[in-house]
């Protein structure tokens, strides 16, 4: 039986859309949250034990204070930072808390300090870097997105939190993250 092309054309279509959601399909290796270290960056163990620090593909959280001095500065620019990097850090731990300690990472890459660059899933399906950027917790990182395959989805939430001035689009004296860590 011969196909008209109309046809083959059809039915090739679908075997390669089918084919492109199989990465859906496939359940990606779980793994247990030890610690949110901050916005972006969490601690996990896989299944054998192992240690693994993953940063957050996509995004850039505000920052955290690192040191007893950070703490407590008088700084106003870094105050703001730090203020906004704990509230990033306290809403990845809340939906931590909310969906369980397992994630699923998409591991894309890693970074100069040994992390894994990783797209991360709370037990829903929820992809974490997506709900920050949509609440204004965290920014898209233009220099990550090469490792992101959801940046699109990502780009529009945030996207959405600038046009509504959410988190830290309310604050106009909120410096972006990688700004800040260049003026230190």
């Amino acid at each position: 039986m011969k196909l008209p092309v109309r046809s083959l054309l059809l039915v090739c279509a679908i075997i390669l859309l089918g084919l492109g959601a199989w990465q859906f399909l496939i359940p990606h290796a779980q793994y247990t949250v030890l610690k949110v270290s901050d916005g972006d960056t969490i601690t996990v163990i896989d299944t054998k034990k192992a240690k693994i620090h993953v940063r957050f593909a996509c995004v850039d959280a505000p920052e955290i204070p690192h040191s007893h001095q950070e703490k407590y500065t008088k700084n106003k620019i870094a105050r703001n930072q730090f203020n906004w990097g704990m509230k990033a850090q306290q809403r990845v731990q809340q939906l931590i808390d909310q969906k369980g300690d397992r994630v699923a990472l998409k591991i894309t890459d890693s970074d100069r300090y040994g992390r894994q660059i990783a797209e991360v899933r709370l037990a829903d399906g929820t992809l974490i870097q997506e709900v920050l950027a949509r609440e204004g917790l965290a920014l898209v990182y233009r220099p990550y997105l090469k490792n992101c395959p959801s940046a699109t989805a990502v780009e529009q939430a945030e996207a959405k939190a600038k046009s509504q001035r959410t988190g830290v689009w309310s604050d106009a004296r909120f410096v972006e993250p990688w700004q800040y860590r260049s003026r230190k």
